[in-house]
C-alpha cells in the first residue's frame, strides 16, 4: 500500500462478518435458495473486505481525468476512469451485480440476492453504485418498453457477466435550472428522416460521461412549441436512448461533448460532467410522455440509494468496532468503555432499522417483477420507495458522522480513508431527490387512501407476528406513531396547503421510523431463539431514539424563523 494510505482498521469477509445480513437471509430464503446464493455472497464479501477495500485506499487520491484534445488538435473528450472504478466494473460483471435481478434464477428472491450483493459491494467501490443503479433502471425501462428498435443488443451488454463486454448506462436529466422541475428542461429533439432524432442542449449534471449509453429527457420539436422560449410542459417530454460509445477507449459519438468534469464534495471517482448535445443521434423511446416511462428507472435508483446508505452504515460500524478493539485509553480498549459501546449500540440499532426497511422494499420489488405482488403490495411498494430513500440517506449521514468521531483525530485524517465515507454519504441525500423533494413526493403519494391502508396493513402484519410482550409494545408504539402521522395529515389538510407542506418531512420520517421499528420487532421475534436477549435489545434501543416526529408547529413561526425575518417584515410583504 502506498505511503498516502493507512489502514487504520481491518475488515474481515464482509458477508461472513455480517450477522444482520446472514440472519435476514436465513429468515427469508428457502433453504435451497440460501444454499445457492451463499457461496456467491461469501466470495463477494471476501473481495469487498480485501482486494476492493485495499484498492479503494491505495487509489484514494486519484480522480477521473478528461482529455478534450489529442496531440493533433482533434476533439476527443476522453474520460479516463480510476483504477478502482475499472476494477469495480469488472467485479460487477463477474458477480452479475445487474444481471442477477434479470436472470431471475431464484424467482421473486432474485432482487434480494442482487441487492445483498450491492450492499456488500458498493461501500468498497467509490460510489459506483450510482452507475450500477442507472444501468439497472435503464434495463428495466427498456424491457418494459419491449426493447424498442436497436436497443436489444444494448440490454444484453448491460446484463453481461463478461468484463470485456459489459456496458453501463447513465441518466441525463438535470439541466442548469435544476433537476426536480422537469418543466424547465430546454434540451430539444429534432426528428431525422431515418427515424432517429438529433438532440440539442446541455445537461448540467450527468451521472457518468464515461458510460456507453444514456437515457435522456428532451422536448420533441413540434409546431408552435419551443423549449428555448420557456414554453415547456414536463408531460410532453420525450425519452430517448443515446448511444455514447461501444468501447471505453474511444471518443463519444458525434454530437456529444464533455465540457468538464465537476469537482464534488464526495463521490469523486464518478466523472460527473456537463454534457453538450449538438446533434447527438438518439433513438426515440417515447416522444410525448417520457417522464412516465422513466419512472421505473428512478424508482429502482432510489431503492439502490437506500441499499447503498445501509451498506455504508454497516461499513462504518465494522471499521469503528475493529478500531475500538485495538485503541486503548487509560489501559483499556475503548470498546470496553460504557459510553463508547452505548454510542455504538445506538448506531447499530439505527443501521438495523434501515436495513430491514430497505430490504422489505427490495422484497416487494422482487415480488412485483416476478408477477407475485397483489394490489396491496403494489401500493405498499409505491408508498415505501420515497420514504426509504429519504430516511436511510439521512440516517447514513448521522451514523457516519458519529463513526468519524469514534476514531477521534484519526477519523479526521484523510489518509485513513474515514473522511471519504462521510463525504460520500452526503451524495445519498441529494442524488435522485433531496430529503425535502422526497418528503413532498411521499406526502403526495400518501394522500391516496390505498397507500395509507397498505402501510397500516403492514404494521398489522408485524403486530400479528410478535408474541413477546416487549416486542408487542414496540409494534404498538409504531402503530401509535403512524396514527399520529395520519391524524396530523388530516388536520393539516384542513388548515392550509402551507401547513401540510411545512410538515412533510416530519410526516415522512415518522412513517418511515414507525415501519423500521415494527419490522425490527418482527425480525426479533424470529431471532430470539437464536440470539436471545440481543434480538430484543436492538428493538428497545431503536425505540428509545424516538420515532414520532409529529409536533404542533405554527407555519407562520416556521416562515419567520426560516427566512430570519420579523413579524413586521412579514406583514409588509
Amino acid at each position: 500500500m502506498p505511503p498516502n494510505a493507512s489502514k487504520i482498521a481491518q475488515l474481515d469477509n464482509q458477508f461472513s462478518d455480517d450477522r444482520v445480513l446472514q440472519g435476514y437471509l436465513e429468515r427469508l430464503l428457502p433453504d435451497n435458495v440460501l444454499n445457492d446464493v451463499r457461496p456467491d455472497l461469501e466470495a463477494l464479501g471476501e473481495k469487498a473486505g480485501g482486494e476492493l477495500y485495499d484498492l479503494q485506499l491505495s487509489d484514494r487520491t486519484s480522480r477521473p481525468e478528461l482529455t478534450q484534445w489529442d496531440a493533433t488538435g482533434n476533439r476527443i473528450d476522453h474520460v479516463e476512469l480510476t483504477d478502482s472504478w475499472k476494477r469495480a466494473i469488472e467485479v460487477a460483471a463477474e458477480h452479475g451485480i445487474i444481471a442477477t435481478a434479470y436472470e431471475r434464477e431464484h424467482g421473486k428472491y432474485s432482487r434480494v440476492h442482487q441487492m445483498a450483493k450491492a450492499y456488500l459491494f458498493t461501500p468498497s467501490t467509490d460510489m459506483i453504485g450510482f452507475l450500477m443503479a442507472t444501468t439497472d433502471g435503464a434495463v428495466r425501462t427498456l424491457l418494459d418498453l419491449g426493447q424498442p428498435r436497436d436497443t436489444a443488443e444494448a440490454v444484453q451488454h448491460f446484463l453481461s457477466r463478461d468484463p470485456e463486454s459489459i456496458w453501463t448506462c447513465g441518466q441525463w436529466r438535470t439541466e442548469q435550472a435544476g433537476g426536480t422541475d422537469l418543466s424547465r428542461i430546454k434540451t430539444r429533439a429534432v426528428p431525422n428522416d431515418d427515424g432517429t432524432w438529433s438532440l440539442h442542449g446541455r445537461k448540467w449534471f450527468t451521472s457518468s460521461s464515461a458510460a456507453n449509453a444514456a437515457l435522456v429527457l428532451a422536448h420533441p420539436e413540434r409546431p408552435g412549441k419551443s423549449a428555448e422560449n420557456g414554453e415547456s410542459n414536463h408531460d410532453e417530454l420525450g425519452l430517448f436512448y443515446v448511444p455514447i460509445r461501444e468501447n471505453p477507449d474511444t471518443p463519444p459519438n458525434e454530437g456529444i461533448g464533455v465540457n468538464r468534469i465537476k469537482e464534488n464534495l464526495g463521490a469523486r471517482k464518478i466523472p460527473v460532467s456537463e454534457i453538450r448535445l449538438d446533434g447527438a443521434k438518439a433513438l426515440p423511446l417515447e416522444t410525448r410522455h417520457g417522464t412516465r416511462y422513466l419512472t421505473p428507472m428512478v424508482e429502482i435508483a432510489r431503492v439502490w440509494n437506500a441499499v447503498m446508505a445501509t451498506g455504508f452504515m454497516r461499513r462504518g460500524l465494522a471499521l469503528a468496532r475493529d478500531f475500538s478493539r485495538k485503541r486503548e485509553a487509560f489501559g483499556t480498549p475503548i470498546i470496553e468503555k460504557p459510553l463508547h459501546y452505548d454510542t455504538l449500540a445506538s448506531l447499530q440499532s439505527t443501521m438495523e432499522g434501515a436495513f430491514h426497511l430497505t430490504f422489505r422494499t427490495v422484497e416487494l420489488l422482487g415480488e412485483l417483477e416476478a408477477g407475485e405482488l397483489d394490489d396491496d403490495g403494489v401500493q405498499l411498494l409505491r408508498a415505501l420507495t420515497p420514504i426509504v430513500k429519504l430516511l436511510t440517506a439521512k440516517q447514513s449521514v448521522q451514523v457516519i458522522g458519529e463513526v468519524v468521531e469514534a476514531f477521534g483525530g484519526a477519523g479526521y485524517v484523510e489518509e485513513t480513508g474515514i473522511p471519504l465515507l462521510l463525504r460520500d454519504v452526503h451524495a445519498l441525500t441529494i442524488w435522485e431527490g433531496t430529503t425535502n423533494v422526497m418528503s413532498l413526493i411521499a406526502l403526495q403519494s400518501l394522500r391516496r387512501e390505498r397507500r395509507l391502508k397498505a402501510i397500516r396493513n403492514e404494521l398489522n402484519r408485524c403486530r400479528e407476528a410478535v408474541e413477546s410482550p416487549v416486542l408487542v409494545q414496540a409494534v404498538e408504539s409504531a402503530q401509535s406513531a403512524f396514527r399520529s402521522a395520519v391524524m396530523w395529515l388530516a388536520e393539516s389538510l384542513e388548515e392550509s396547503p402551507d401547513a401540510t407542506e411545512a410538515g412533510a418531512r416530519r410526516f415522512a420520517m415518522t412513517i418511515g421510523k414507525s415501519l423500521e421499528l415494527a419490522l425490527l420487532a418482527r425480525h426479533a421475534q424470529w431471532a430470539m431463539p437464536r440470539e436471545g436477549n440481543r434480538a430484543v435489545a436492538v428493538v428497545e434501543h431503536f425505540a428509545t431514539q424516538g420515532i414520532d416526529d409529529i409536533a404542533a408547529r405554527r407555519t407562520y413561526d416556521a416562515r419567520m424563523l426560516g427566512q430570519d425575518s420579523t413579524a413586521q417584515s412579514l406583514f409588509r410583504s
